[in-house]
């Protein structure tokens, strides 16, 4: 009987935190200028290939939309796309400029008005880009089977400021992994903190809406995706979140908040960076990065350059959609120990860009 107790009040909590995310952003915002705080938008320019997407999307769409950073990939083209949380569907619908009419976006929001934006405008975009490619489904991001989205469907997998708001963030990252394909990549943006945050926080809905009650600790974070198959997650930006709301500050005011943009893989990869002496070149063949390809804070290919990598970073290159930008030179039949190689100092917090799992 006490573990079927457990299980409602969990399910209640669970039901509350989800019903304050829905009245928060369906009812409470009207546009981006009633935020509190910076942790659900950013004031980093886009770079121009996603400013001229942008462009092009329909102004209501722009008007709702919350997130907190860029979290679109690139080399997209022909893929398969899923947008946890797509609300107004700004990132939908710059996604389906960069995939073309080959590929594929799909849209998942529990938020009915959020919704009603983004389909209702589904026609306009279609006419201006010349294909129809996107389709918004109402669902929850802990079960993307009750939206109708199979195993090993999706090629990428993007989110912008919306796993925070989970109550069940474990669940999100194994459903995410289900449905990505092998080789598959997760690449998104969220609030973290840098510490576990008292539960009785998310009874208050401003906290839970503006994205800070419930940021990931980043050890938290580091070990569910371990126990999902992901062992080395890769930080590409950071920056600090600003609390300028002197009631929300005396709220949370304890933890230090940041914005961080991760990449990771669905791939068998190794929980430390190992050196196999191997040698990575990048061709400067994908369009938007001509020069150099940051696969994350620490790892700048440039172009033409022969770089030493580790064992996980080879894999995350040569067995991905990048592979037709890269030649990697060497197998992991010869082992020469740990990988030295560390993030930009304060890139990164430690599990999310420092060793171990990530070189």
């Amino acid at each position: 009987m006490a573990t079927t107790d457990v299980s409602t009040d969990q399910q209640a909590a669970e039901a509350s935190v989800a019903q304050s995310v829905r009245d928060y952003y369906g009812k409470v915002l009207a546009s981006s200028a009633d935020l509190k705080t910076t942790a659900c938008c950013t004031d980093v320019a886009p770079p121009p290939h996603i400013a001229a997407a942008l462009a092009e999307v329909h102004d209501e769409v722009m008007e709702r939309f919350y997130g907190c950073g860029s979290p679109i990939p690139p080399a997209l083209e022909g893929a398969t796309v899923l947008d946890l949380g797509s609300g107004s569907g700004r990132d939908v619908y710059v996604l389906s400029q960069l995939v073309g009419p080959t590929g594929r976006v799909i849209g998942v929001d529990m938020t009915e008005e959020q919704l009603a934006v983004a389909r209702r405008h589904q026609d306009w975009h279609a006419e201006r880009f010349g294909h129809a490619n996107t389709d918004f489904r109402h669902g929850y991001i802990e079960d993307l089977a009750g939206a109708g989205i199979p195993d090993a469907s999706v090629d990428v997998v993007v989110s912008n400021c919306v796993v925070n708001l989970s109550p069940d963030k474990p669940r999100v990252l194994s459903e995410i992994f289900r449905v990505l394909k092998p080789g598959g990549e997760l690449y998104f943006s969220d609030i973290f903190s840098d510490r576990r945050l008292p539960a009785s926080l998310l009874d208050d809905p401003v906290l839970v809406g503006e994205c800070l009650a419930g940021a990931l600790y980043t050890e938290d974070f580091r070990r569910a995706l371990e126990r999902v198959g992901c062992p080395d997650a890769r930080t590409l930006a950071a920056s600090p979140v600003t609390i300028s709301d002197p009631d929300i500050e005396v709220k949370i005011g304890f933890a230090t908040f940041t914005s961080r943009t991760i990449r990771a893989f669905k791939l068998p990869l190794e929980d430390r960076c190992e050196d196999y002496g191997q040698v990575a070149v990048y061709h400067g063949t994908i369009a938007e990065h001509p020069h150099a390809f940051d696969l994350d804070d620490h790892h700048r290919l440039h172009t033409g350059k022969p770089a030493l990598v580790c064992g996980n970073t080879v894999d995350m290159l040569a067995a991905t959609r990048y592979a037709a930008h890269f030649t990697v030179t060497g197998d992991k039949s010869q082992h020469f120990g740990l990988f030295p190689c560390t993030p930009a100092e304060g890139a990164a917090a430690p599990g999310l860009g420092a060793a171990p799992g990530c070189c």
